[in-house]
C-alpha cells in the first residue's frame, strides 16, 4: 500500500475521507486508481483533481449516506444507474443497523476488504460478481449472531449462530470479529499468534481462490504438495482436528496450527500469508523500507521478507507487542508458497 497526495500537497492515506490540511473531500478514483482530493460540482459529482486525472466521478451511496466506504464511481463508462463502487458491489448482506454498534463494526469490515481487493488488484488476480460473469461468483456476507431473547445465559441453537467461513463464492464474516476485545479473547482461546479482520478476509479469499484456480485445475499437482483433500473428508478432518489438536512439530510443514486441519485450510492459510506478504513488501517499498519494488521471483520475495521481518519483529518487541510478523518460513513452507505462487502468476489477468 502507498501513501498518496492532495493536490494542496498533505499526505493522504488510504482509509481517508477528507483532508485534514485543505478540507477537501477525499475518495479512490477509479480511472487514476488514487486516493484522491475531490471538487464538487453543480450537479452532485465531483472532479478527481489528481494531477492528470480531472475524471468526474460520484460517491458509493456507502461513502455518501452510510459512511462506512470511500470509493467513488466514474460517470463515464459505467452501468447506467450503478449506485455502489466496486467493492460495495460485492455485498450480499450488510450487518442490522438497528444495532448500537454495528455502523461502526461495518465500517471496520469495509476497511479491510477495500485493503483485501487493492492487494488482488495489485497482484491481477481474477474475482467478479455473478453479474460479471464469475462462476464462482464472489459476494460477502457481514452477520451477527441473533442474541436469544430469553436470556444470555441460553445456549445459542444452530440457526442462531454465524460463522465465519467461506461457501461457493460467499464470504460470511461474524461482525463480532470487528469487535477488538471479543477478537482478542478468541485469539488466546485458539492459541493464534494474530487475529485481524484483514486476517480474516485473506483467509477466506484463499479458499475462493482454490474454486477458481485449483478445483478441477490443478489438483494433481496441488496433492502432490499440500496433501489429499479427498483422504479423509472435510468433516472427518475437523472432528480430528478438534478431538486432537495439531501434531506435535507442526512448525516445520505448516504456517500454523489450524493449517494442519486439513489439505484446504492448508492451503487457505499459506494463500493468506503469500498475500500478508505481497501487501508487506509493496508497503515496504513504498515507504521506503526496502529498496526494490516486489516481483515476481519468490525467492527474492521471501528474503526480502525475512529481513523486514525480523526489523519489524525487534520493534514491536521494544513496544512490547506481539510479532509483526509470526510465521517462520521454513524450506516445507516455502515450497507450499511456491505452488500459490505459481497459481497466482498463472492467474493474473485472467478473468
Amino acid at each position: 500500500m502507498q501513501t498518496f497526495r492532495c493536490v494542496c500537497g498533505n499526505t493522504l492515506f488510504f482509509e481517508n475521507t477528507s483532508c485534514g490540511n485543505c478540507g477537501r473531500d477525499v475518495g479512490w478514483c477509479p480511472t487514476c486508481r488514487q486516493v484522491s482530493g475531490l471538487d464538487a460540482r453543480d450537479d452532485g459529482t465531483f472532479a478527481c483533481v489528481s494531477p492528470g486525472c480531472g475524471a468526474v466521478v460520484r460517491k458509493c451511496l456507502n461513502y455518501s449516506q452510510e459512511g462506512v466506504c470511500n470509493r467513488c464511481i466514474a460517470v463515464a463508462g459505467t452501468r447506467s444507474g450503478e449506485l455502489f463502487c466496486d467493492c460495495c458491489r460485492l455485498n450480499e448482506t450488510i450487518p442490522d443497523l438497528s444495532v448500537d454498534g454495528n455502523r461502526a463494526r461495518w465500517a471496520q469490515l469495509e476497511a479491510a476488504k477495500r485493503r483485501l481487493i487493492y492487494g488482488l488488484d495489485s497482484l491481477g488476480l481474477p474475482y467478479g460478481s455473478a453479474a460479471d460473469g464469475f462462476d464462482p461468483p464472489l459476494a460477502f456476507a457481514f452477520k451477527g449472531d441473533v442474541i436469544p431473547t430469553q436470556g444470555l445465559w441460553r445456549t445459542m441453537g444452530e440457526g442462531e449462530r454465524v460463522y465465519t467461513g467461506h461457501a461457493d463464492g460467499m464470504i460470511t464474516i461474524n461482525i463480532r470479529e470487528a469487535d477488538d476485545a471479543e477478537r482478542e479473547k478468541l485469539r488466546v482461546d485458539f492459541g493464534e499468534a494474530h487475529r485481524t479482520l484483514i486476517g480474516h478476509f485473506r483467509h477466506e479469499i484463499g479458499h475462493y481462490y482454490w474454486d477458481l484456480l485449483v478445483r478441477d485445475r490443478a489438483e494433481d499437482g496441488f496433492k502432490a504438495v499440500f496433501g489429499d483433500h479427498e483422504n479423509p473428508d472435510y468433516g472427518q478432518a475437523l472432528s480430528l482436528y478438534y478431538d486432537n489438536g495439531a501434531p506435535s512439530g507442526w512448525q516445520e510443514t505448516y504456517v500454523s496450527a489450524y493449517a494442519t486441519m486439513h489439505p484446504w485450510e492448508d492451503w487457505a492459510e499459506t494463500f493468506a500469508l503469500y498475500l500478508a506478504m505481497a501487501a508487506m513488501l509493496d508497503t515496504a517499498f513504498h515507504l521506503r523500507l526496502v529498496d526494490a519494488a516486489p516481483d515476481g521471483d519468490l525467492a527474492t520475495m521471501l528474503a526480502r521478507y525475512r529481513g523486514l521481518g525480523l526489523v519489524l519483529n525487534e520493534i514491536s518487541r521494544e513496544m512490547g507487542l506481539l510479532d509483526l510478523v509470526p510465521a517462520v518460513i521454513t524450506d516445507a513452507i516455502a515450497v507450499k508458497l511456491g505452488f500459490v505462487h505459481d497459481m497466482v502468476g498463472g492467474a493474473r489477468g485472467a478473468g
